[in-house]
């Protein structure tokens, strides 16, 4: 039977408008692969089926009347850091796992209205702190090309609902990578916009300065899709950029420029076998007569220096933010102060529900802003910050975009990365450098390595969003880089995925809870 399930949105939609497909069909068919894949994880919430349904059917409905719903019949799946009114927001940490959000985010909100439909929310790295979303309450994410390993993280969740075709798209938070790691290690395209272009307003924060929400999808049309009715000014986001929406955006010239980062294919840290790849997708450009070339940094020690940065400015951040989980606003329910019990004891105890990698965050946060070492770390990291983001803004003045890899191996086994912090920190080597100059950047599939994705990435300047998606929307029609994954990546099973994971809470694998929203 044809996956109808994988196929591009965009084309789904077409099949639905012309009654070549029910909206009652499309919908069996996601819901079937949401059971096929219980074990790789990719849910904390789903709803029920018959409610999605209805939802589904009347858009596709006003659609064909001629009403203005260019994202009709889209079942859209929602990280669960991003809030959506009348579904948990839980972090995949058992410190929010009560919170009930009384508003929807912004970008979730336009989506809506446009007529998407969200179908759940996905697990993830607890409060998006993670690169391969194994460190979730709920249990570890599993890649649907082998359930051994990890998805890439944190928005692993999405990546992996998009794969299998367990949702049409979804929205996923990208911090130092967590948008475009998962995507490039599922094989599925991940943008990461512009700092500002898409609203913050309903993402729960992690580092306000560095994450921003984005799409994913099978196709960069439907990336397109997605980002015309999420971009634009927000008057409830203070970092949103007064910018009208994707219409406004410039296009991609009609010979694209193209460079490689010399100094990431050439690292240490990167495979060869990624680097090779990353080559090829160079030469496919070139093949469709694109300008194409190599650039450098000038600096060899950036690179590592960025990654550092990085992450003396993501936990310092993560550390104010996640002060105000306190059991007051924010926190398990049911505590109360008991009298004669000291603040310090209180807020100790309470605190017991964030996972290890949390608390390490928090600590490292808290230790690079103290007094006695804020100028010798954070003040420095922001120095390095500016290096960074000044040294891509100078190459990009000669190219349209920067080519890289999205990530520097093929995906680790299940409990593999996180063994080891510092290894699992490298990972996010060729991502953090958007994040750090708040650039565009786009992963996409670049091949197999051991038989797994792996993918590069478009990094283009500001505001050039469109360019890099209109760019891979050419390379996805020529040379059709996304791959449908395995048709029952569980082996007929429909529970817990296989043991060996790294879990940081007692949730089970495959056991999204249903909610009526």
């Amino acid at each position: 039977m044809e996956r109808l399930e994988t196929k591009p949105f965009y084309q789904i939609q077409a099949m639905m408008l012309d009654g070549e497909v029910e909206p009652s069909e499309y919908v069996a068919r996601v819901y079937e692969a949401v059971e096929r894949s219980r074990c790789l994880n990719a849910y904390i919430t789903l709803r029920p089926r018959e409610e999605v349904e209805r939802e589904v059917v009347e858009a596709v409905r006003r659609l064909g009347r001629g009403e203005r719903l260019p994202l009709a019949g889209m079942l859209l799946a929602v990280k669960d850091n991003i809030v959506v009114e009348g579904l948990p927001a839980t972090c995949a940490s058992r410190m929010l796992e009560e919170y009930h959000p009384p508003y929807t985010a912004t970008a979730v909100e336009r989506l809506v209205k446009a007529g998407a439909v969200v179908i759940g929310k996905t697990n993830m790295d607890e409060f998006a702190m993670g690169s391969t979303s194994e460190l979730s309450a709920y249990g570890p994410v599993r890649n649907p090309w082998s359930p051994e390993h990890v998805p890439g993280g944190s928005s692993g969740g999405s990546a992996v609902a998009v794969a299998v075709g367990a949702a049409s798209a979804a929205l996923g938070s990208d911090t130092g990578g967590s948008i475009r790691m998962p995507a490039a290690w599922t094989g599925v395209y991940g943008l990461k916009p512009t700092y500002g272009l898409v609203s913050r307003y309903g993402l729960i924060a992690y580092a306000d300065s560095l994450e921003q929400i984005g799409p994913m999808a099978r196709h960069p049309r439907d990336l397109a899709l997605l980002m015309e009715a999420m971009a634009g000014f927000d008057p409830r986001d203070s970092t949103s950029l007064r910018v009208r929406g994707w219409d406004a955006l410039e296009r991609r010239p009609v010979r694209p420029r193209v460079a490689l980062l010399r100094e990431l294919v050439e690292h240490p840290g990167v495979d060869e076998r990624v680097a090779k790849l990353t080559r090829q997708v160079l030469n496919r450009m070139a093949e469709l007569g694109w300008s194409v070339g190599e650039v450098s940094l000038g600096d060899s020690k950036l690179l590592d220096l960025a990654l550092k940065a990085y992450y003396i400015i993501a936990m310092s951040e993560a550390s104010s933010n996640l002060a105000r989980y306190t059991g007051l606003l924010y926190g398990p329910r049911g505590r109360r102060i008991v009298e004669g019990v000291s603040w310090a004891r209180w807020f100790s105890e309470v605190r017991r529900a964030f996972g290890w990698e949390v608390k390490r965050r928090i600590f490292m946060g808290a230790f690079a802003l103290s007094a006695g070492y804020r100028s010798d770390l954070y003040e420095k990291a922001l120095a390095v910050r500016r290096l960074v983001r000044d040294a891509l803004l100078r190459l990009l003045k000669g190219w349209d975009a920067l080519l890289l890899p999205a990530v520097v191996s093929p995906p680790p086994r299940i409990g593999e990365a996180t063994r080891d912090p510092v290894a699992m920190y490298a990972l996010d080597l060729a991502t953090v450098l958007a994040n750090l100059a708040g650039l565009p950047a786009l992963a996409m599939p670049a091949g197999l390595v051991d038989g797994l994705p792996v993918g590069v990435q478009l990094v283009s300047r500001h505001l050039g969003d469109r360019i890099i998606v209109e760019m891979a929307v050419e390379l996805e029609d020529v040379f059709h880089l996304y791959r449908e994954p395995p048709v029952d990546p569980c082996g007929g099973g429909r529970g817990a995925g296989p043991s060996g994971g790294d879990r940081q809470g007692d949730g089970e694998a495959g056991g999204a809870r249903e909610a009526r929203a």
